[in-house]
């Protein structure tokens, strides 16, 4: 009976330890937020800030000359992973949408 009760409190203390073992790793990961919104920026002059991703690809699609799709899906691309794109390089500096 003893031996069971032992056992038991090994398999609480098991379970208990790998439970708090994957909370603490889950938690300490960073989350980006994804909101739809981004930061467009031309060299150093933040151009538009907390934007509508269709809206940014419009503008930067204006500015650089290109079509709007493929600047809305590197838009999305930037508010999921949190990076910063540039889109093209103007005469005042580079074009760039950033998370916000």
């Amino acid at each position: 009976m003893t031996s069971m009760l032992k056992r038991s409190a090994v398999c609480v203390a098991a379970s208990a330890a790998l439970v708090a073992g994957a909370a603490g790793t889950a938690g300490a990961q960073p989350v980006a937020v994804q909101d739809g919104l981004v930061n467009v920026a031309v060299g150093d002059v933040t151009i538009l800030e907390d934007v509508n991703i269709g809206v940014a690809a419009q503008v930067v699609a204006q500015i650089c000359g290109v079509k709007v799709g493929p600047v809305a899906v590197l838009g999305t691309a930037t508010d999921r992973s949190g990076d910063t794109r540039t889109v093209c390089e103007a005469p005042t500096g580079p074009v760039t949408i950033e998370q916000n």
